[in-house]
């Protein structure tokens, strides 16, 4: 009976559980927070090499 929960939570009746709005928005932030480290990392190791091209005596 958990899509009576959920409904009950749509509407307001509830507090327990996230409305479906608020779990969708939940999901897509992960997602972009994933996406946003992944970002991260890229640019953390290009910079690092960029770096290393620019002065070679940079220790690594």
């Amino acid at each position: 009976m958990g899509w009576i929960r959920q409904a009950e939570a749509d509407a307001g009746e509830r507090n327990d559980r996230l409305t479906t709005d608020e779990h969708a928005e939940l999901v897509a932030l992960r997602k972009e927070n994933a996406q946003l480290k992944w970002a991260n990392d890229v640019l953390r190791t290009a910079s690092a090499f960029v770096a290393a091209q620019l002065d070679p005596t940079r220790p690594r």
